[in-house]
């Protein structure tokens, strides 16, 4: 059995009153395309991320608005912005460091939510019964490529019943890989 491995790129969520900052009083998410995940798509509004040393230009906010702002970089990404971001799930942001947000009306200084996102799966209650595995689990993922096939290891489990089968890994590792748009990756060993 085995699932699609897509491509994290980097990316922002944000909060509906930095929204209103970046973009101005009462503006809404204009949606690009839907994404994988059932209810989050890619939006038409980009900002720029600013660290001390430098600025990623025309990153790509995803939508619905979130409760807390979240910055998703590569490693890569983050350091070349001077930014040491650990590597954690989406959402678990407490000692996380901050950034600037900047959009055409306006800017934003976080004081915490950059992270480098832990890759990982989402899977139905279903999904995961049939993979004999459960929410938060660790597992290792065989993600076969023509030229450079690898086993990425600390892959964790999200289990609900808004997800739909797929794994995410960042820049980075696709770029390690070789990877491309139908990349399918399997279970090969459960922690």
């Amino acid at each position: 059995m085995d699932f699609i491995v897509e491509t994290s790129a980097r990316h922002v969520h944000v909060t509906e009153e930095t929204l209103a900052i970046l973009f101005g009083e009462g503006h809404q998410l204009t949606k690009k395309k839907d994404l994988s995940q059932p209810g989050q798509f890619a939006c038409e509004e980009r900002i720029d991320v600013v660290g001390p040393k430098k600025t990623l230009t025309g990153v790509s906010i995803l939508g619905p608005v979130r409760p807390e702002d979240q910055v998703e970089l590569s490693a890569t990404d983050a350091r070349s912005i001077g930014i040491s971001a650990p590597v954690r799930e989406s959402g678990e942001l407490a000692g996380t460091p901050g950034c600037k947000l900047v959009g055409p009306c306006g800017e934003v200084e976080i004081d915490h939510g950059v992270i480098v996102a832990k890759r990982h799966i989402h899977m139905t209650p279903e999904d995961a019964a049939a993979f004999g595995v459960s929410d938060k689990q660790i597992v290792w993922v065989k993600v076969q490529t023509p030229e450079r096939s690898a086993i990425l290891g600390d892959v964790v489990v999200r289990v609900s019943n808004k997800y739909a089968l797929a794994m995410h890994i960042d820049t980075d590792e696709a770029n390690a890989v070789l990877g491309s748009r139908d990349q399918r990756g399997e279970i090969v060993e459960i922690g």
